[in-house]
């Protein structure tokens, strides 16, 4: 599988036409007339996913013959607090994905505490694109754990939220606990993971 990352030139949505330009072209090109083997990947942060007007203008061009890609796929990082905003603040919709509904598109919902249930999601939505040739979204539901960046304390803004954050464990030891739990790993196994993953060598990946 070949991966090329698109650089954002400027901030949030802007590089989401770029994309859906950059894999058609690719597709174009390669005469993949069935748009089956270059497949847009785009991420979003779910307030800009609903407060840019250039996503629903992207989605809009999803659907006409000149534009199309063969399905879009979609992964709002859905955090919850749009930098330091509740979600009812920023949008008027109950989720931020209901920005999709405007092409009709199927949205999964799933909580980012549950890998399996992610992976599970990634590929429901991988092949109902590859089936019915339209763009598919993934909403992931988690949280912020530190602030928008490193001068944004979430904890004026958003008190309450996040003293729930302050304890709630991260994703890697649910799951961890998990895997104890059902007897599928020992303790000391997880921490030989832990250790073997933190001093990994990652390959160089070419990014284009």
């Amino acid at each position: 599988v070949y991966t090329s990352l698109a650089y954002n030139p400027s901030h949030l949505e802007l590089v989401d036409p770029v994309v859906e330009g950059s894999v058609q072209a690719r597709q174009d090109h390669s005469g993949d007339t069935a748009r089956k083997h270059s497949i847009p990947v785009v991420m979003h942060g779910e307030a800009a996913f609903t407060g840019q007007g250039i996503v629903p203008e992207t989605l809009s061009l999803s659907e006409l013959p000149g534009y199309h890609t063969g399905g879009t796929i979609h992964i709002i990082v859905n955090n919850q607090v749009g930098f330091t905003a509740t979600p009812e603040q920023p949008r008027f919709t109950h989720d931020p994905t209901d920005v999709a509904k405007m092409i009709e598109a199927p949205i999964i919902h799933v909580n980012a505490d549950h890998p399996e249930a992610v992976m599970h999601a990634a590929r429901l939505a991988v092949e109902f694109r590859q089936e019915f040739s339209i763009d598919v979204f993934v909403d992931l539901m988690g949280y912020r754990r530190h602030g928008h960046n490193e001068s944004d304390d979430p904890t004026f803004t958003q008190p309450l939220m996040y003293r729930q954050i302050s304890v709630h464990p991260a994703v890697a030891g649910q799951y961890a606990e998990r895997l104890i739990a059902g007897g599928l790993i020992t303790r000391d196994e997880i921490g030989t993971i832990a250790v073997s993953y933190t001093h990994l060598t990652l390959p160089t990946i070419l990014l284009v």
